[in-house]
């Protein structure tokens, strides 16, 4: 059985770079979100925009989780690169991965937009549409699919094995991407939950950064993302009653449209 990686297998290096990166995009998402409440729709960014504020959150969210896998890949490179071409080669893993969820942004926005209109056309129908994503992605933490990609994020040895020997001066971004794919199949759920409670939900955005931590890293994390996934159905049931449950669809009063 595959056993997930721990802090004791990550370089401290590895830890120290990716979580001061992570800080930092927090600090800017802050900064960002300040003066600005929970809403529907893009929070009145155009695309650019948007996906310039979905890469710092999904870098705030996603680089501790990832501090496994490129401890891991950096240990493939210590026989054949050293000093900068290490920092330079992880770094191009990093942007990679991050490319892979910048990628998903797109969905993210036409999602996020999606659901602004809904909330303003339609807003006797806009919770009982929350309360179908957030089931939905419930469901979809229990599906062979999420546990096949969770599997991967938690072990990715086999992976690096498969794809770490790549050759050509885009490698590492490209291995970067493939993982980012992976993780981006295990947890583009939980991402569409976040559209769903509000882009700039801060609240949300750390819990949900602290659920796809657990559940790569924690020993007893795919035990965590069954109960995730029944606390999401959970959540769901109370929506269409309580529309203030699923800010991003839910257009309060006094709010501009």
């Amino acid at each position: 059985m595959a056993t997930p990686l721990t802090r004791r297998a990550v370089a401290p290096a590895s830890w120290a770079s990716l979580l001061a990166a992570a800080a930092l995009a927090w600090l800017l998402t802050f900064r960002g979100a300040s003066g600005m409440t929970p809403g529907p729709g893009t929070m009145g960014r155009g695309l650019w925009g948007f996906l310039v504020l979905w890469g710092l959150m999904m870098a705030a969210m996603m680089l501790p989780a990832v501090a496994p896998f490129v401890s891991l890949y950096l240990r493939t490179l210590r026989a054949r690169s050293t000093g900068w071409v290490r920092a330079a080669r992880s770094t191009g893993l990093v942007l990679g991965y991050l490319c892979a969820w910048e990628a998903f942004g797109l969905v993210a926005f036409g999602a996020a937009w999606a659901g602004g209109e809904l909330a303003a056309r339609a807003p006797d129908a806009a919770p009982w549409a929350g309360a179908l994503v957030l089931a939905g992605a419930g469901l979809y933490q229990v599906t062979p699919l999420k546990d096949r990609c969770l599997s991967h994020c938690r072990s990715p040895l086999g992976f690096l094995l498969h794809f770490g020997n790549r050759s050509g001066r885009l490698r590492d971004l490209r291995v970067g991407f493939c993982h980012g794919g992976y993780c981006v199949g295990c947890c583009w759920g939980l991402m569409v939950v976040l559209v769903a409670v509000g882009v700039m939900n801060l609240a949300w955005m750390a819990a949900l950064a602290g659920a796809v931590f657990l559940e790569k890293v924690w020993r007893h994390g795919k035990a965590f993302s069954l109960v995730l996934g029944v606390a999401l159905i959970g959540y769901a049931c109370f929506v269409p009653w309580h529309p203030g449950l699923v800010p991003g669809l839910h257009m309060a009063p006094g709010m501009p449209m």
